[in-house]
């Protein structure tokens, strides 16, 4: 019995990568799927391209997009779906030939599964910063929902456009939310305070495309601030936290971490200490908190830590302290990013 999914794709003003996103869809070894692509409100002839590929081909549905953005786009597609998987795609991206039925069979064999993720791979290697290297680096090591559950915190642990779901739980947890945030770190961190199953194919299933203009890039909802903000949100809520939210500590104890863990403080948690390794902080107080360094963990019954370092490598360097403790990471500590 052959299974349909629907293939979401919004877009906007695409005319120039849009044939190639359109025929790694058609390359699929998996054929049967519908794709609902969203106008929204392009100018530049992308939406007449697409009208003419589907007068072609009866599994494209063109719809247009009457109130601009991409929140919009996505929720009104996304009612438009008509079968229970449905994958995201954008419309600069390349899907392998294998990712539909890889995701598929992802689903069929783990029944509570609400989400599927690919690994990915950014091109064009000369666009490639060494940021965003170092970002998908991480990306692609969270693979497994223990993973995800960990890593949560540290940044969106999906390319959106890799993505497939069962539409259900989506609709359930209320979509694509308007704001001052990344939309769709805001629907992972809802569907994993909800309990959702969420997973990552340990497998290159998708070309992500890397470019100056990237929403996130230049969007305010992608921000350093806004993620902060999210992040914050969600974390003042997670039962990790808040069993131990008498009884915490914040590793880093520089400008930049005292700017990002504000917005959890100005909810009115108080550290119990905060660490640092600069011996010339130590001893310092900062909100009338002491600054002591990593050794002052031994000493005290054991807090929940949260890691506020931002760079890779220190913080995995922190974690490794940490384990050698007996300090268990999604337990006992959390890394925030």
């Amino acid at each position: 019995m052959s299974f349909f999914i629907s293939i979401l794709l919004p877009f906007h003003d695409a005319l120039d990568t849009l044939p190639e996103c359109l025929n790694s869809i058609r390359a699929q070894d998996h054929p049967h799927w519908e794709l609902i692509a969203v106008n929204d409100q392009s100018t530049d002839g992308s939406a007449v391209w697409m009208r003419t590929q589907a007068a072609k081909d009866k599994r494209i549905h063109v719809i247009d997009n009457p109130r601009k953005g991409l929140v919009n786009a996505l929720n009104l597609g996304l009612a438009a779906c008509t079968h229970p998987l449905v994958a995201r795609m954008d419309a600069d991206d390349i899907m392998h030939p294998r990712r539909l039925s890889r995701q598929l069979a992802h689903f069929r064999r783990t029944p509570d599964l609400a989400l599927s993720a690919t690994r990915v791979r950014a091109f064009p290697p000369e666009q490639v910063q060494k940021g965003f290297s170092e970002y998908l680096r991480w990306q692609n090591l969270c693979c497994s929902r223990a993973e995800i559950a960990r890593e949560i915190y540290v940044e969106s642990p999906f390319a959106h456009p890799s993505i497939m779901f069962r539409k259900k739980p989506i609709v359930q947890a209320g979509a694509y939310r308007q704001g001052s945030f990344p939309e769709d770190y805001d629907l992972w961190l809802r569907l994993f305070h909800s309990g959702q199953v969420m997973e990552k194919l340990p497998e290159v299933l998708l070309d992500w495309r890397e470019s100056p203009g990237r929403v996130s890039r230049t969007d305010p909802r992608c921000s350093r601030e806004a993620f902060d903000r999210l992040r914050a949100t969600y974390l003042a809520r997670d039962q990790r936290f808040l069993a131990k939210a008498n009884h915490f500590v914040i590793w880093g104890a520089g400008r930049k971490t005292r700017k990002r863990c504000r917005h959890l403080l100005d909810q009115g948690f108080r550290p119990q200490a905060w660490i640092d390794i600069d011996p010339k902080k130590i001893g310092n107080e900062i909100r009338g908190v002491p600054v002591v360094d990593s050794q002052w963990l031994k000493t005290r019954q054991r807090p929940l830590v949260l890691v506020y370092v931002a760079n890779h490598g220190a913080r995995e360097e922190i974690a490794a302290e940490l384990d050698a403790m007996g300090y268990v990471q999604g337990k006992d500590y959390l890394a925030v990013g």
